[in-house]
């Protein structure tokens, strides 16, 4: 992988952008919105998409491979991520010519430029906390541009340019690209240690988390009850901090969560109370809504209206996000890929699937986490999940680490008969079928390419009906 050199210089004008890596759905929205600035946008993916296509539709020149050719003789600029190679050979004739070569991290910020920047940092929930604060800005009568690491499922995109001078963001942690931006109002959702093959220890994570939130120039937002959470506030110099959780010293108090189905809650803040129903399950999202609320608040907004406008919030892709019903099996898709994340997508649906069984359907990610925390992922779904299905790592930017498979995480289990490891995928996808049962929810977990096996389950459903 390539690491993000965050003391390059930015471009003052960019005219001519060149996306290595543009099908993403971060990057996409990124050219998109250059689109929308202007910028003459081009770039290249691995392979063609629905997204290249739309892209090339609104005006961009697209290219399926990475190829010199591919990178036009007038681009000024070009955009990359972390995840290509750097032996890419457009990265490496951009160099060549003297352009200027930033990180996606970096183009966001050209992007923002000097906007008040609501900026949502943790270890877990992100996505959806700035899902929920975009869908009730807008409810609230704003117009906010946004960058989401997910599609906002009422919105149908993941990012879009607004008319006001807000600017929301999902603001990454795991390679330290959250400092570069000039944040206003500062979100952390948890402080859960991760991505330690970048920040090295636990005690860099918790330094860079202290640095995000003390830069904010209006407020930090942060959690009352994670650990993680607790730590960072304790050593900020913020003048102005506002907390959120069960915690009873919480500035915005939330009680009474009553999970089964939607999930329903008590906000109380400065002796005002307020009760709110979601649109979506899980006592996780009961958290997130607390945290969307306090940043509203922090904007200038009531709790009342504040509460009502975040209730609107329908969801984002690949967080529970049902799929398809076949034989009267569910199958459901989430994002989580870290054990904290995995029990609360599985709590989640525990919530809602009645007297039916989950069956996890999970993939590991990356060799690195998956070395360091196989036993707590077992742990999680031997206790969530009635039974789970292991793939392969999906390895994203790593080399394989020999010795490293799924099975290190299904050999964890304390009691076999509850896991089964395959690592074909139509293998999994039939057994994963032939387990489940009238009434019971499949789940897969990760965020690597798990999603692209739901065609092959409920395909393997089908074919064992009746």
């Amino acid at each position: 992988m390539i690491r993000p050199d965050l003391s390059l210089p930015i471009p003052a004008d960019i005219t001519a952008a060149h996306f290595i890596g543009i099908g993403g759905s971060g990057m996409s929205g990124l050219a998109g919105m250059f689109l929308d600035r202007g910028t003459r946008v081009s770039g290249s993916d691995r392979a063609d998409s629905p997204t290249l296509r739309a892209l090339a539709a609104r005006g961009a020149t697209v290219h399926v491979g990475h190829d010199v050719a591919h990178l036009p003789a007038d681009a000024d600029t070009v955009v990359h991520t972390g995840a290509i190679w750097p032996e890419n050979p457009e990265f490496l004739l951009a160099k060549e010519r003297g352009l200027a070569v930033i990180h996606r991290s970096q183009a966001l910020s050209w992007l923002i430029g000097g906007r008040r920047l609501v900026s949502v940092a943790g270890a877990h929930g992100k996505t959806t906390s700035t899902g929920m604060i975009v869908t009730a800005l807008r409810e609230l009568g704003a117009a906010p541009t946004f960058v989401n690491g997910g599609v906002v499922a009422d919105l149908g995109v993941s990012s879009a340019t607004g008319s006001d001078d807000l600017f929301v963001i999902e603001a990454d942690e795991s390679d330290g690209t959250f400092l570069l931006y000039d944040t206003s109002v500062a979100l952390v959702t948890n402080v859960d240690p991760d991505h330690l093959d970048h920040w090295a220890t636990r005690d860099a994570f918790y330094e860079g988390f202290v640095s995000f939130a003390d830069r904010a120039r209006e407020a930090v937002v942060i959690s009352s009850d994670d650990p993680g959470a607790r730590r960072v506030s304790d050593a900020l110099s913020h003048p102005n901090v506002l907390t959120f959780g069960e915690a009873e010293h919480a500035d915005l108090r939330l009680s009474g969560i009553v999970a089964e189905g939607p999930v329903a809650f008590r906000l109380t803040f400065r002796g005002e109370s307020v009760s709110g129903r979601l649109r979506v399950p899980g006592a996780h999202n009961a958290v997130n809504a607390a945290g969307a609320v306090a940043v509203l608040i922090a904007l200038g907004h009531e709790l009342e209206p504040a509460m009502r406008a975040v209730e609107g919030f329908g969801g984002t892709a690949r967080r529970f996000e049902l799929h398809g019903t076949t034989r009267g099996v569910s199958v459901y898709d989430d994002y989580a890929h870290h054990p904290t994340e995995v029990a609360a997508a599985l709590a989640a649906a525990r919530t809602v699937v009645g007297d039916g069984r989950i069956i996890a359907l999970h993939q590991p990610h990356t060799y690195s986490r998956t070395q360091e925390m196989y036993r707590e992922f077992a742990d999680v779904l031997e206790s969530h999940a009635d039974h789970t299905v292991v793939l392969d790592v999906y390895g994203a930017r790593e080399d394989p680490v020999p010795g490293v498979t799924g099975e290190l995480v299904s050999g964890a289990f304390a009691a076999p008969e509850h896991v089964h490891y395959v690592a074909d995928w139509q293998d999994a996808a039939d057994y994963t079928a032939g387990v489940a049962r009238d009434g019971d929810f499949i789940v897969t977990l990760g965020c690597g390419n798990v999603n692209l096996i739901i065609p092959q389950v409920l395909q393997a459903l089908a074919r064992t009906a009746g």
